[in-house]
């Protein structure tokens, strides 16, 4: 089973000096490179004059698409305005507060969050964040497609100063963050703020033994959230497709596989609540369940952003590599990590053809 396990990909420097990379290293905060994050909760943070508070950057998987913010609100304090013309997607790691979010100044809105809400300040409103606890820092990961804006209009003005107002985003609409929202497939629903993502029903999935799934379309974004869930003794199917997924754990302890097509080691991640990790462009992922109880994470993902045509082979209705397809390595691993947790496999070693 040697052959299955490589180390993680390295930290690598940008490969080039895009406009993006360049106002990055300008705003002097820690930049976190490589396969994944070992935990959100945790990582270092420094000062953030553009916010006002503490923050760090997340660009893993060797892309300039999307990239993810560490965001760390002081007890009782709060960050400076911000508006942006690059959409934001926010996931709370830790803690409570609001944020106040308007496109005119005497009608402002607030959601109030907590640990597990999700939300997303629409397209290029003003929006402030604010930590409602006195005693303990909150903690936001934000993934954005600032990349993208960045790189096509080289312009850090037009990004950030740009007065443009895109009503049919965001007009201020009194429930648009308290409505139900509405469920437009089994497995999508169309809404502006999630409560808990941890808590909230997930419907089947074609994905792996017993998985659940639901997807988020937030604030009329073109780039979308999903989250999903396995049991105990399971793993995922493997698959690919382009880059820009931001996978974070939410729940469960467990482990992921990364490889490119032909290779014949395999990049190990291993993760529990608050681990981020991201598949390069073409590269398989696996997830693992060694745990317990069931896993879930949550993507952030590009969406219709993404038009590029897909990766993998589409078998059974299926895009990726069906169990009695995979290398059978892959089941020896997983049982002999279970064996050393204790978990019970419940997902039968597959057929293979």
């Amino acid at each position: 089973m040697e052959h299955l396990l490589a180390a993680v990909v390295p930290d690598r420097p940008p490969k080039t000096d895009s406009p993006y990379s360049i106002w990055q290293r300008a705003e002097g905060i820690p930049i976190l490179r490589g396969s994944s994050v070992d935990d959100l909760h945790k990582v270092d943070v420094a000062p953030w004059p553009r916010l006002g508070q503490k923050g760090a950057f997340v660009n893993l998987a060797d892309q300039e698409e999307d990239d993810g913010w560490v965001i760390e609100v002081e007890p009782g304090g709060s960050t400076r305005v911000l508006h942006h013309a690059f959409e934001m997607s926010i996931y709370v790691v830790d803690g409570r507060g609001a944020t106040s979010l308007w496109q005119d100044e005497t009608r402002k809105q607030t959601v109030e969050w907590q640990r597990g809400s999700i939300f997303s300040p629409p397209l290029n409103c003003s929006y402030q964040h604010f930590n409602l606890d006195g005693q303990r820092p909150a903690r936001l990961f934000a993934v954005t497609n600032a990349p993208m804006v960045m790189n096509l209009y080289r312009c850090e003005d037009f990004a950030f100063n740009n007065p443009y107002v895109f009503k049919d985003r965001y007009a201020g609409q009194d429930s648009y963050f308290t409505g139900p929202g509405e469920m437009v497939a089994q497995t999508r629903w169309q809404t502006n703020f999630v409560p808990d993502v941890r808590a909230v029903k997930l419907a089947p999935a074609r994905r792996g033994l017993g998985a659940t799934t639901m997807e988020f379309s937030l604030c009329n974004n073109l780039s979308i959230a999903h989250s999903s869930e396995f049991p105990a003794g399971t793993y995922k199917l493997a698959h690919r497709h382009n880059v820009g997924a931001h996978v974070i754990i939410l729940e469960g302890v467990g482990y992921s596989l990364l490889w490119f097509e032909g290779e014949t080691e395999r990049r190990r991640v291993n993760w529990t609540d608050g681990t981020v990790l991201s598949p390069r462009e073409g590269e398989y992922h696996q997830h693992f369940n060694t745990g317990p109880s069931p896993a879930r994470y949550m993507a952030f993902r590009l969406g219709d952003l993404d038009r590029r045509k897909g990766w993998g082979e589409t078998e059974d209705g299926y895009s990726g590599i069906p169990y009695y397809r995979e290398d059978p390595a892959i089941y020896d691993l997983y049982l002999s990590e279970c064996a050393k947790s204790g978990a019970q496999v419940v997902l039968p070693r597959p057929d293979y053809r």
